[in-house]
């Protein structure tokens, strides 16, 4: 496994670090524990040392299962968690409204208060069974919270031994140049935006900018949840509680054109490095200027070892070229879906009479 510094951190991190969104439960359909430990256990074997995670996966249960698989091996790895999405705090502008696995409801809220992020802090230590977190990432920007305080508190918990760096996630430009203005000598470390083959927003500004000033890029969803494995048929139906049932991305229409391309182009670069489909597209985001790794979940110890082995697959520029370029050309529908649950769905139909 190739590893890259994170910024100006001091942090050396794989390229491929395991996202634990999944291993949460919500949003995905719900998750097999053991499974998931597993998981975890594969991918520090195979090198994918790193694991990502934040207290609203599974809100608390993605740590909590973290936590239990690493009894035994943290100094094996590197922990990466965040702070900023309360839902059992009334404060803070509403984030988004979800049912967790349970059937409770949960008003998540954008919180970045200095009280809040100790609390989150503290309560990250236990889930995970340790003393320090290697890169706290602040999830969201909060607008009800000056950056500035947000990032003081973060300051002194470094000094006090709970955090190693400190990042954030889902910053634009300006939010960046104020969350290091904040920071005074501390190095900004990372910031963390979605991109992949089909979502390459931050080309445009966060890139350069991160290039110019050396904060680490970790990028989240190369795979674009499993839609760029090449293994999501347009007939694939997901369940209501997972997410993807609601992603434009995940319309038929678009998972045509995306398996379309996948087979015409990126099929015969997978044949030439024997690889899968899967595996090219997360190359392909790590060969791109800028990027310092990528995170993609894992739920089984096959889908663990198969994403760090994506780290060591060395695209040619024509390759990164072709696969660019086809998917450039695409023309997704990305409006937004709307589930309704089956609670809503009968509402509509006495309203409308039918």
């Amino acid at each position: 496994m190739r590893h890259a510094d994170l910024g100006r951190s001091g942090l050396r991190i794989p390229r491929v670090v395991f996202g634990a969104w999944a291993i949460g439960g919500w949003g995905w359909g719900g998750a097999d524990d053991e499974a998931s430990m597993r998981a975890i256990h594969a991918s520090i074997d195979a090198g994918a040392n790193a694991f990502d995670t934040a207290p609203v996966y599974g809100f608390g249960r993605s740590e909590e299962v973290l936590g239990r698989a690493l009894r035994g091996r943290r100094d094996e790895v590197l922990l990466l968690t965040k702070i900023g999405l309360r839902w059992d705090d009334l404060r803070g502008e509403i984030s988004f409204d979800t049912v967790d696995d349970d059937g409770t409801r949960r008003v998540v809220r954008r919180n970045a208060r200095a009280d809040s992020v100790r609390l989150e802090v503290e309560r990250s230590l236990t889930r995970l069974g340790t003393e320090t977190i290697d890169l706290l990432q602040v999830h969201w920007p909060d607008p009800a919270t000056p950056v500035a305080e947000t990032m003081e508190t973060l300051v002194a918990l470094r000094k006090e031994g709970k955090l190693r760096a400190i990042g954030v996630s889902n910053f634009d430009v300006p939010s960046l140049k104020a969350a290091q203005a904040a920071l005074g000598d501390v190095p900004l470390a990372s910031t963390q935006p979605k991109f992949s083959l089909v979502v390459r927003d931050i080309e445009r500004d966060v890139l350069p900018h991160c290039a110019r000033q050396s904060i680490g890029v970790i990028v989240y969803s190369p795979l674009e949840q499993g839609l760029l494995s090449g293994k999501v048929t347009s007939s694939r139906a997901f369940v209501e509680k997972d997410g993807r049932s609601r992603r434009a991305t995940f319309k038929s229409a678009n998972r045509d054109l995306v398996n379309g391309v996948l087979e015409r182009v990126a099929r015969p670069i997978a044949r030439a490095h024997d690889a899968t489909l899967a595996r090219v597209a997360i190359a392909w985001t790590l060969a791109q200027p800028g990027i310092t790794a990528a995170i993609v979940g894992a739920r089984t110890p096959e889908q663990a070892r198969e994403n760090a082995a994506a780290a060591d697959i060395q695209l040619s520029p024509d390759e990164e070229l072709a696969l660019r370029t086809a998917f450039e050309a695409l023309s997704l529908d990305l409006r937004r879906t709307v589930a309704f649950s089956a609670r809503v769905k009968g509402y509509l139909a006495r309203l409308l009479g039918r």
